[in-house]
């Protein structure tokens, strides 16, 4: 049944995403297809990919914590904020986009021999540093894909060619207001990431944390900026876009690209 575990929990993600897609693609259809059910078959993938978590994290050697097992674990929660989202706001078609990419990375992650083990127990106070860390994380991820829909539904509005699955969007100042939501949170519990880090880590300039410090610090900058120009100047449209993606790939590049390149390339604990 463990082995099996991935492979379920990848599918009922596709799953997923395809109802939403039906949903949203083809609404004659979709209206058979109610936002509960959606909801429940994310929150069981979402349960079965904890389970899957649990099995690939813990070993008698610790916690393994390698590259393909920390995206795994980044996905995990990235699904659970989509979903529990969906309950308050119209986010749910962003599993079309998010959810497939999750379910591979739980198959990825379950065939990696790669491992990266932390021994012994970890104290609350990292724990609080990881848990905002990968929330910050999440929570910019959602919203870049959220800046990508609202630049498609924007050209196509400006286009006058408001048809397909544009109709199916929330109004255009519904999908603003969510982006820069998104974004504030996000900034929120990237301040607390660093916060809990200066404070509960040794030396946050330490050779194996200073790219991560000063790139998180950068991301930092770029969505305080984006948030000001907001509140300033009412940035919006393909300028928010370029900001988001920006800084969202900056700080992929702190959480996950120096890892990748030290225990891929490497073969370096990062």
């Amino acid at each position: 049944m463990q082995q099996l575990l991935p492979i379920l929990t990848s599918l009922l993600y596709i799953l997923t995403a395809l109802l939403a897609a039906i949903r949203l693609f083809r609404p004659d259809t979709g209206e058979k297809i109610g936002r509960g059910v959606l909801l429940a078959t994310g929150f069981s993938a979402a349960a079965l990919h904890a389970l899957t978590l649990y099995y690939s994290l813990h070993t008698d050697q610790g916690i393994n914590l390698a590259f393909f097992q920390a995206v795994s674990l980044a996905g995990w929660t990235i699904a659970l904020v989509t979903l529990f989202s969906a309950f308050t706001k119209p986010v749910e078609n962003l599993a079309i986009f998010l959810f497939p990419f999750i379910g591979a990375a739980v198959l990825v992650a379950a065939v990696s021999k790669s491992s990266m083990l932390f021994k012994g127990g970890a104290s609350w106070e990292l724990g609080l540093h990881v848990l905002t860390s990968l929330l910050a994380w999440s929570m910019f991820a959602i919203a870049s894909v959220q800046s990508l829909l609202l630049w498609v539904q924007d050209r196509h509005l400006h286009n006058r060619q408001p048809g397909g699955f544009i109709r199916a969007l929330p109004p255009l100042q519904t999908m603003e207001s969510l982006l820069f939501e998104f974004i504030a949170i996000g900034l929120l519990l990237l301040t607390g990431s660093l916060v809990t880090g200066f404070l509960f880590l040794e030396d946050m300039f330490d050779q194996q944390l200073v790219h991560k410090t000063v790139l998180s610090l950068v991301a930092w900058v770029i969505f305080a900026i984006l948030l000001w120009g907001r509140y300033r100047f009412g940035w919006r449209g393909r300028k928010a876009l370029h900001w988001t993606i920006g800084g969202f790939l900056v700080l992929l590049l702190a959480y996950f690209g120096s890892k990748a390149v030290l225990e891929l390339i490497l073969q370096k604990p990062a």
